[in-house]
């Protein structure tokens, strides 16, 4: 069992072999061009001050989301079939959620589903654990465990918008083993239901996928997420998750 903020560095042909496999969910030259200007989803912006869940999520969801979990990172959908999004996140003090924070985003270019299928290019509405980060980035100082590889290195083959993707990645455990590097291939229900989902760094578009944000986010995010408060995302288009 790895300890809190463990760096590992994965050297060696191995790396190579993983590359292609690991990377597949999470960009590429197919991605596609979303508009620039965004808005603020509203459900990411609570005008209360004692909230007792997590807001614009529905009894549905929220009845997934752990007990125990203290963080939720909140990825709210423009639309179903959106490349655009707004992320926030939410710690619970006592009984009560605070919004720490929010940004713009992006998530699958062509926006959700709830039965997310290898190459849709949707990203899967759902809960989800976070559990594992890493990226070719040395870590800023993150509680969660953190594998540093070279193989998570975009491709020099994709467009070069998409060169740093893939500098820092927090796993989204949808169809992947906990407690390995995010670029395990590994995926328990088959590679036709897809996986490699990934919180990573934003190219200015949608994505295969994952979920995308600034460097700044993503570099907050690592900071602040602990497993001791057992962080999950919950994400989806706005009309799902309210659902």
């Amino acid at each position: 069992m790895r300890k809190s903020g463990l760096i590992r560095v994965v050297t060696g042909a191995a790396c190579g072999a993983l590359l292609v496999m690991s990377l597949s969910a999470c960009g590429g030259s197919g991605h596609g061009r979303a508009a620039a200007a965004r808005k603020h989803a509203d459900d990411a912006r609570p005008q209360e001050t004692d909230l007792k869940r997590v807001p614009g999520i529905g009894d549905r969801l929220w009845g997934q989301v752990p007990a125990g979990s203290r963080q939720v990172v909140a990825v709210y959908g423009a639309g179903k079939n959106s490349p655009d999004s707004t992320v926030a996140l939410f710690t619970k003090y006592g009984s009560v959620w605070k919004r720490e924070r929010s940004w713009a985003a992006h998530n699958g270019g062509r926006g959700w589903t709830t039965d997310h299928h290898e190459g849709d290019r949707r990203s899967p509405v759902g809960v989800f654990t976070l559990s594992d980060a890493g990226g070719v980035y040395d870590a800023p100082g993150v509680k969660l465990p953190y594998t540093r590889s070279a193989a998570f290195q975009a491709p020099r083959y994709w467009k070069k918008a998409y060169w740093h993707d893939f500098d820092y990645v927090i796993a989204i455990d949808y169809n992947r083993v906990k407690g390995t590097p995010p670029n395990d291939p590994t995926r328990p229900e088959g590679q036709s239901k897809g996986g490699s989902i990934w919180l990573h760094m934003d190219h200015g578009s949608g994505t295969s996928a994952c979920v995308s944000q600034s460097e700044s986010a993503m570099r907050y995010l690592l900071r602040t997420l602990d497993p001791a408060l057992h962080p999950v995302v919950v994400m989806g288009d706005r009309a799902d998750l309210k659902a």
